[in-house]
């Protein structure tokens, strides 16, 4: 069993700890906020005009 579970990860990321999901969710959040904030950055500065 303990073999099939090592096959899931790539071999790169097998000696990384991954970090609890609370700061997966986390990070994503702000990855989001992040990308959109530069996407949108012209459509957002066009509403302090």
């Amino acid at each position: 069993m303990t073999d099939e579970n090592e096959e899931l990860r790539p071999s790169k990321m097998r000696g990384v700890a991954f970090p609890k999901a609370k700061y997966g969710v986390i990070l994503a959040i702000i990855i989001i906020i992040v990308v959109n904030l530069i996407y949108y950055k012209e459509t957002i500065l066009s509403f302090f005009k």
